[in-house]
């Protein structure tokens, strides 16, 4: 199995493959020494090498080396804030007039069985909206520092997934498919663009301070990627584990036989040259190696000042609200670091939403503590990039897997899964401010204007990365595998 792209049957401007020479056969065949023996050669090396775009073939001894993208790219970093359990676009973003007039009435033409058992009646939104900064945007009082970034940020209202359960559809949101056993987003970046810093991964995810999402590791795996490409989890409240030498091992020693260990493992692969396996995994043993470095000091907030701690919320006295704080300050460092693709959870698994935004039973009771935690350090982290500089040249998603029915479930004060229309924004590189594409019907429970699929967003995504999401590819089981699959268009609307 080749570790490539996929390559365009067109001549390449900037090396001039694929031109006709090249496919004539008695050119080709006459340009070669060994004829048929030099054809079969080719095909052992083409299946050792990883290719990351279409005029350059990674070295695996360095997989992480920073590689060109397709087309001039807007933004260079992306970070992703991914609210699981499936966020209602009807409390946030989504505001529906309609709803509120029609509050308590039967939805004669919706469906009598939902998700989770029969539908009650139409329920209006759980808090008042309100217009936010100059574009007008209805936001929800339940996110009001999110709402202050409505001139910044683009929404996506008219967003459908193909499941409406978790697991499965935070597969589709984070791989392009709903099975397990596919690469992540991240994944694919890390593969395609690698990264700017050596002594760090090109992915990390951030799982919540109260864990993981229900998909977990699929979020953020490399699939049949190679292994090197997943991103590895850890947060503020949980490190990377076993980067400290055992106790009674002093730095010097532990760094004496680092280079031994170094030196050791480069004359093994001097003498198995060919070997690009053991190539790969040298390479993910020493960046691990410069990680014992890198990461604590990328982990230790001590540094940032009393003012930023509190504009994040990570003086809280609530404590989760504190730690998912401390979580976003650690995304703007690795962003800062030249971390190329950074996930942030908001929201981990638990039956009946209690530590995630699955607002089944008491919707209102629920996001109340959802919100607080959320809210305000989400935001911290899109204004500080900002200020800092950074938004020029980093794409911010908001995002979740599904939204929620406009009906409560029968007996219940909360509402059901929802997959056939939701919301997401991003605002920074590249996007234009203050905008919002494509609609919900008039109740907010389909998609029903400029309709679009998370291959879509996904396409976007890469786009503004200077990826062509149908020429990112890898051939698995004979098929080339892309994170679209064979779906998705770039939405030009929100691009700026």
């Amino acid at each position: 199995m080749g570790w490539k792209k996929q390559a365009s049957m067109n001549p390449d401007p900037r090396t001039n493959r694929f031109t006709h020479p090249l496919l004539d056969r008695r050119n080709f065949l006459g340009s070669t020494t060994g004829g048929l023996g030099a054809i079969a050669l080719a095909s052992l090396i083409s299946n050792e090498t990883l290719q990351a775009s279409d005029s350059l073939t990674i070295n695996p001894t360095q997989p992480n080396q920073q590689r060109p993208p397709h087309f001039s790219a807007k933004a260079k970093n992306v970070v992703v804030i991914f609210c699981a359990g499936a966020c209602s676009q009807l409390e946030t973003y989504d505001y529906k007039p309609e709803l509120l007039r029609r509050d308590g009435q039967t939805f004669a033409d919706g469906p009598a069985v939902t998700f989770q058992g029969p539908s009650g009646n139409l329920a209006k939104p759980q808090y008042p909206f309100r217009p936010r900064g100059e574009c007008g945007k209805m936001i929800s009082d339940m996110i009001p520092h999110l709402g202050e970034l409505a001139d910044d940020i683009a929404f996506i209202h008219s967003l459908t997934s193909k499941s409406n359960t978790h697991g499965p559809a935070e597969n589709f949101l984070s791989t392009g498919f709903t099975l397990d056993g596919f690469p992540s987003i991240g994944a694919w970046v890390s593969y395609a663009l690698g990264t700017v810093n050596q002594n760090l991964p090109a992915f990390v995810a951030i799982p919540d301070p109260r864990g993981v999402p229900q998909a977990s590791v699929n979020n953020w795996g490399p699939g049949f990627l190679p292994a090197f490409f997943q991103g590895p989890p850890f947060n503020s409240s949980q490190p990377i584990r076993h980067l400290s030498p055992p106790t009674g091992i002093s730095q010097q020693a532990d760094l004496s036989a680092r280079e031994l260990l170094i030196e050791l493992n480069r004359e093994h692969l001097a003498r198995n040259p060919s070997d690009v396996q053991l190539a790969a995994r040298i390479a993910s043993y020493e960046l691990a190696a410069r990680m014992q470095l890198s990461v604590p000091e990328i982990s230790d907030l001590s540094s940032e000042s009393s003012a930023t701690l509190t504009m994040y919320g990570a003086d809280s006295k609530n404590e989760t609200k504190a730690a998912f704080a401390r979580n976003c300050i650690l995304a703007r460092k690795l962003i800062e670091k030249g971390v190329r693709f950074v996930q942030v959870f908001n929201g981990a698994y638990a039956s009946g939403g209690n530590l995630n935004w699955d607002g089944h039973q008491k919707l209102r009771e629920q996001y109340d503590v959802h919100a607080e935690i959320l809210d305000q350090p989400a935001a911290a982290l899109f204004k500080d990039l900002k200020q800092r500089g950074l938004l020029d040249e980093t794409l911010v998603v908001w995002c979740t897997e599904f939204g929620r029915m406009p009906m409560f479930q029968k007996g219940a004060q909360g509402r059901d899964h929802n997959p056939l229309g939701f919301t997401a924004w991003l605002g920074g590189a590249g996007v234009k401010p203050g905008v919002s594409h494509g609609k919900t019907d008039e109740i907010g429970f389909k998609a029903s204007e400029n309709v679009l699929s998370v291959h879509d967003l996904n396409a976007t995504i890469l786009h503004l990365l200077g990826l062509d999401h149908t020429r990112l590819t890898f051939q698995h089981n004979g098929i080339e595998r892309r994170l679209t699959d064979v779906h998705g268009h770039v939405v030009k609307e929100i691009l700026s």
